[in-house]
């Protein structure tokens, strides 16, 4: 059934999506969108604020398009999602979809993100510094190997690949362009997180922790303890938390401001990390490469 059928009462097939968490760069929830409504929680009768009804719109369709993003979506887990009315949520899902902004998908019976909002998107690819300089240096540098190259950002409280290069033969699913985890599973989250502010930091461990796997890091004691020392030694390194078959080993690259951009992240099949002489030789090339990208962007010493 196609999701403009109204049925409010549609019971998901899948888990409940929880409401967003409230820190810097995540999807708002119904309460942010109300938040620009008079004193009381509700306009004065007979008065209309049509900016305010405009805001308040746009928003909404933010905040779908931030879920969507995350895990495509039936009407009704946006509604659960977002904690919005059913209605409200099928006409700014509708909208989005006729603006090619989402697109819905008839084998899943879920809206995804649509081509046009990766137009969009795309450029802002072409204007990424951080991406130009890793480019750069892959295609100087073709020693690397026996790696999958990813090319990593923080959107929101996930790790985004905005670039990913294959320099080994095995096939590593979940490690192309365009995946996205939880910032506290993989060295690439790690890195991330070990390098923003005291407040995010707070806010993103007050949350629940979703265990990808049994080696996943959910305890907010222990991950804050190890982010710590990923951030003094510089650099991180995680096995089977991810994938039960996969490590990874993640560095920081910073601005001329010494702002960290983003980092670069190395994924190998987890069998390669008991050769402990070839896991010295990547974390050497894998600190090299981001100390030589932050030196292209300008940061004293390659270093932030």
């Amino acid at each position: 059934m196609h999701p403009d059928s109204p049925v409010p009462r549609e019971k998901p097939t899948g888990g409940r999506i929880e409401d967003p968490p409230t820190v810097e760069g995540v999807v708002p929830t119904r309460s942010a969108a109300l938040a620009a409504m008079p004193p009381g929680g509700s306009r004065p009768t007979g008065l209309s604020d049509p900016g305010s009804d405009r805001r308040q719109g746009l928003e909404r369709s933010f905040a779908v398009l931030d879920l969507i993003a995350a895990q495509p979506c039936r009407v009704v887990d946006v509604v659960r999602g977002l904690d919005i009315p059913w209605a409200t949520a099928h006409r700014t899902v509708k909208k989005l979809e006729k603006a090619r902004l989402l697109m819905f998908n008839a084998e899943t019976s879920r809206y995804e993100i649509g081509p046009r909002l990766w137009h969009i998107g795309s450029s802002y690819l072409a204007n990424s510094k951080f991406l130009k300089a890793a480019l750069a240096y892959l295609a100087r540098d073709r020693s690397i190997r026996d790696v999958d190259v990813q090319v990593v950002e923080r959107i929101g409280t996930y790790s985004v690949v905005i670039h990913a290069e294959k320099r080994q033969v095995t096939e590593i699913s979940k490690a192309q362009y365009g995946h996205h985890i939880p910032l506290h599973a993989g060295s690439k989250g790690h890195v991330l997180l070990a390098h923003e502010s005291p407040e995010f930091l707070d806010a993103y461990l007050a949350r629940p922790l979703e265990a990808l796997t049994p080696q996943t890091l959910t305890d907010p004691v222990a991950l804050r303890a190890t982010l710590a020392q990923v951030h003094a030694q510089g650099h991180a390194v995680t096995e089977a938390d991810v994938q039960g078959f996969t490590g990874s080993i993640a560095a920081p690259c910073f601005a001329g401001d010494g702002r960290m951009v983003g980092c670069i992240c190395f994924v190998y099949m987890k069998t390669l990390a008991r050769d402990a002489h070839r896991l010295d030789e990547l974390r050497d090339a894998l600190l090299l490469m981001a100390h030589s990208i932050s030196a292209e962007l300008g940061c004293a010493e390659g270093r932030g």
